[in-house]
């Protein structure tokens, strides 16, 4: 699969890849692909994991803030 093809699949805020290449200590290793942005990033756990993406999705809400206070 290509990141292009995700282009009809996307989320509503932000749209992640993640690639889970080992498992060990009972976690995940790997890397997560911001689509959107086009940006990587390497893991080494499940809560690295979930902390990037929570702020990926707070960068992506004051973006949307700032947006809309410009137009306002």
């Amino acid at each position: 699969m290509d990141l292009s093809d995700l282009h009809d699949q996307k989320g509503k805020l932000a749209t992640f890849v993640i690639q889970v290449q080992y498992r060990q200590n009972s976690s995940w290793q790997g890397q997560v692909i911001w689509v959107e942005e086009n940006r990587k990033e390497h893991f080494r756990s499940a809560l690295e994991l979930m902390k990037l993406m929570d702020n990926a999705l707070e960068e992506r809400m004051r973006q949307k803030e700032a947006a809309q206070s410009s137009v306002s």
